[in-house]
């Protein structure tokens, strides 16, 4: 009986999705162990087949200060961190010039 509950938490873990990974431009580095990353997306519009620019800005958990304003990041879907944190820096792609 109790290898059936280990089995079942085992497959549980691995069926578990993959977390979101993004990349984008530091728009922000003003608050304490965080980054604003803007990630702009182009997207086709529905009616007209032209694609258009769409931004979001996400909220990002930089643990050492390390990233500065115009570098291209990669971030990590987390847990909730804060009231609008939830995501986390995974590493620094490129260096603002």
């Amino acid at each position: 009986m109790s290898e059936d509950t280990t089995t079942l938490s085992d497959e549980s873990a691995e069926t578990r999705a993959a977390r979101k990974v993004r990349e984008g431009l530091v728009t922000s580095t003003n608050m304490d162990k965080t980054i604003v990353v803007t990630v702009t997306d182009r997207v086709r519009h529905a009616k007209y087949n032209k694609f258009v620019l769409r931004s979001k800005k996400l909220y990002t958990h930089d643990e050492a200060n390390d990233a500065g304003v115009g570098d291209r990041v990669r971030v990590m879907e987390t847990r909730p961190m804060s009231k609008n944190k939830r995501w986390r820096l995974v590493e620094i792609v490129e260096r603002a010039r």
